[in-house]
């Protein structure tokens, strides 16, 4: 489980035309990797230390550590930058504000125009939205709620093979959340077309946001109820009941290896 929580130094806010003369916190992205400092902390800069970066677009989402925070894309860099899954080993707070900065810039570059009627939007005064000027249409911005869980039969734990792993590696479901239906709905159909058995005694674990590239993670554990395993050779290719000994721990920085983790501690 994470022991640090984004707003224990962070506090949200947005105003579009913020202006400082003080120092400022800068999450600077370029490809949808981070810029850090020789310390490898976020940089804290006067605005005019930013003329080296070629700067596409800046947007103020709030205070962290008592001074203003900017996200900014970057159109061309020569500078060391940081994907995101390697700032959890630097400090997990860093990958928590990290996180929320990334969204935010692939928000803003992915709503550019108006889905309704083409016209280019406008960033609200007050609020962080993207507004058309023309039939009013807002954006904000997006999460994708999935879930995933971990289930128990007889103390082992169902673990699947996906087929756009990389790495041949067993993990636990997960799958998006369709319009119109529950978490525990979403978590059942889920189940049923990836491995086709049916689970019961469905309970909230834990959440986590995720942003690779905008998700909310909504973590459950349940219990094996009937049917027998059958994959649906899609999505998953592989599957199977896995008993304590045969589990490796993995890195703690998705919600996966904490519900893993849970049933080797707790079932």
């Amino acid at each position: 489980m994470k022991n640090v929580s984004l707003y224990d130094n962070y506090k949200i806010d947005f105003k579009k035309n913020y202006k400082t003369s003080e120092k400022s916190y800068y999450l600077i992205f370029y490809k949808d990797e981070i810029y850090l400092n020789e310390k490898k902390e976020i940089p804290l800069l006067e605005i005019n230390k930013l003329k080296e970066f070629n700067i596409d677009f800046k947007i103020y989402i709030g205070e962290y550590k008592n001074h203003p925070c900017y996200v900014i894309n970057i159109k061309k860099s020569n500078e060391i930058y940081y994907n995101l899954k390697d700032l959890y080993g630097i400090d997990e707070e860093l990958f928590l504000i990290a996180g929320r900065g990334i969204q935010v810039v692939n928000w803003y570059k992915n709503h550019q125009y108006c889905g309704v009627c083409g016209t280019h939007n406008v960033l609200d005064d007050k609020e962080m939205m993207l507004k058309c000027p023309k039939c009013g249409h807002i954006n904000f911005t997006r999460i994708a709620p999935a879930i995933i869980v971990s289930i128990n039969n007889k103390d082992k734990l169902l673990m699947a093979y996906h087929s756009y792993y990389k790495k041949q590696n067993y993990t636990i479901l997960a799958g998006f959340v369709e319009a119109g239906e529950t978490l525990e709905e979403a978590v059942k159909r889920e189940v049923k077309e990836e491995v086709g058995i049916n689970i019961k005694n469905i309970k909230y674990f834990a959440s986590q946001s995720w942003p690779f590239p905008n998700s909310l993670m909504i973590g459950f554990k349940a219990e094996y109820d009937s049917g027998e395993i059958k994959v649906d050779g899609e999505e998953i290719l592989k599957a199977r009941w896995f008993s304590k000994d045969e589990i490796e721990r993995r890195s703690k920085i998705s919600i996966s290896s904490w519900l893993i983790d849970d049933f080797l501690d707790n079932s």
